[in-house]
């Protein structure tokens, strides 16, 4: 019997708060207090932490603080949509039945930091335009507010670049043709992602897990999103992760 695992964290928290993951958060929090050791990321020793839809890894956030366009890069999160599909079936997402889809694009800092909540800018004017990548308008909302206003770029121009950035990536078919849970050792995955875009290579990915499942893969670009290696992210640390299809047949 499949056991029930939590969604991975970060933006997702923003689009569908769950009163079981505060519960989760809280007793957390007070075991690290009584302890005196910081809490990890919910992958534990298998996967990345990650600080509210940041770099995967130990940066932290800038929150307020961040003056946009002062980032190093950006981050491309692809978010396995099986996986976050299996504890929120009612997510708008979900009803396509995808392989991976646009998590976000995120500035990062080559020290690990990242900014975020830069300004009060607005969002787009029509949220509608870009419901092929964000069917959630709250999600759309959230990574504007959080992510967008950080990049130095109108709303539109940055949806327009996450949205070229999402399509530049070919998703492989051994991964979006899946018809039944299986098992890969990480580098075995992130080998059919360049397998399947030779415009990338390994060093400008980065995989995410949460529990031994496999929850997103990342790609570092550059402002004129071009894949350049990663600095300063961390990469899953399990020896093999389980993915989930994106249909059960």
């Amino acid at each position: 019997m499949r056991q029930t695992r939590f969604a991975p964290m970060g933006c997702y928290a923003a689009r569908m708060e769950k009163r079981a993951v505060g519960i989760l958060v809280a007793v957390v929090v007070l075991f690290g207090s009584l302890s005196g050791c910081k809490a990890g990321g919910p992958g534990g020793t298998n996967g990345p932490a990650r600080d509210a839809g940041g770099a995967a890894g130990s940066g932290q956030a800038q929150a307020g603080s961040g003056q946009a366009a002062g980032f190093d890069f950006y981050l491309l999160n692809l978010s396995w949509s099986p996986e976050f599909c299996y504890s929120h079936p009612q997510a708008a997402e979900c009803a396509a039945h995808a392989a991976f889809v646009l998590h976000g694009l995120w500035p990062q800092n080559n020290d690990g930091t990242y900014p975020e909540n830069c300004s009060n800018a607005q969002g787009p004017a029509d949220a509608a335009q870009y419901k092929d990548i964000y069917p959630d308008a709250g999600l759309l909302d959230h990574e504007w507010r959080t992510h967008g206003t950080c990049s130095g770029l109108s709303a539109d121009q940055f949806f327009a670049d996450a949205r070229a950035a999402f399509r530049s990536v070919q998703i492989p078919p051994e991964l979006s043709g899946l018809t039944a849970q299986t098992s890969m050792p990480p580098e075995e995955i992130l080998d059919l992602v360049t397998a399947s875009n030779p415009q990338l290579t390994r060093s400008s990915l980065a995989l995410s897990c949460g529990n031994n499942y496999l929850t997103a893969v990342e790609v570092c670009l550059d402002k004129g999103l071009r894949p350049i290696a990663c600095p300063a992210v961390r990469t899953c640390r399990a020896r093999v992760v389980r993915i989930p299809p994106p249909v059960v047949r």
